[in-house]
């Protein structure tokens, strides 16, 4: 169920990455996509090792 609010929370985010008007904003979405891709990655590699 993680996994599944993670994808939700990434995808989100780079829906609002990509409406964000200045550079800035976009960067910043997309430092906090990059993290939460990593997140779930990390995640995933958990599950996989069990």
């Amino acid at each position: 169920m993680k996994k599944i609010m993670y994808l939700l929370l990434a995808s989100g985010l780079m829906t609002f990455a990509s409406c964000a008007s200045a550079e800035r904003k976009a960067e910043k979405g997309a430092e906090e996509v990059e993290e939460a891709a990593e997140k779930v990655a990390d995640e995933v590699d958990e599950e996989i090792d069990r």
